[in-house]
């Protein structure tokens, strides 16, 4: 189901801006991480000195940017489903369709609001404890601020969960402007 489009008719344009913001952020954050794993991999072969902790802040970043993104990827349609499976039941019990991706979407609510309450306690944790990854005195990277964006974007995959339920009902079964 795709909203991003047409999303001010349904009065949720603020939180696809927002989403679409935190999607691009993931997108600048994917070049800055490209363009340190090719500066380190040219200091390593090149100068015989490799950029330290890359890799670690590449491991870290990979979740953040999936977390950024999720809200986006959720109001534009691209999260991953049986495409083939729900066009066939469309064609043939659309009211059938309808149900499904409502269940759909409050499972996917559900979860994600089971996720950011479970990772807050952590973040807290994390900030509270000082949590660093890295090796003491060489490099080190907070935890907290990588748990945080995990939560913000658990948070916004659950809204734009929930914000997908009444556009869909609004929209009824008939709808064919919908993206699996």
């Amino acid at each position: 189901m795709r909203i991003a489009n047409n999303a001010t008719s349904y009065g949720v344009g603020w939180f696809v801006r927002l989403a679409d913001l935190l999607a691009a952020l993931g997108t600048c954050w994917i070049f800055l991480l490209m363009s340190l794993v090719v500066a380190d991999v040219a200091g390593r072969n090149f100068f015989g000195t490799p950029l330290t902790g890359v890799a670690e802040f590449a491991g870290l970043s990979v979740a953040a940017i999936v977390f950024l993104q999720l809200g986006a990827g959720i109001l534009g349609g691209r999260m991953t489903r049986a495409g083939f499976l729900i066009n066939l039941i469309d064609r043939r019990l659309p009211r059938l369709r309808l149900a499904l991706d409502v269940i759909y979407a409050l499972v996917g609510c559900a979860i994600f609001a089971l996720l950011t309450y479970s990772a807050w306690p952590e973040v807290v944790q994390s900030w509270q404890s000082d949590e660093f990854y890295g090796v003491r005195g060489i490099y080190m990277l907070p935890g907290w601020p990588f748990r945080t964006l995990a939560v913000i974007g658990a948070a916004m995959a659950t809204l734009a969960y929930l914000f997908l339920i009444p556009i869909l009902l609004q929209q009824g079964p008939t709808d064919t402007t919908r993206a699996s």
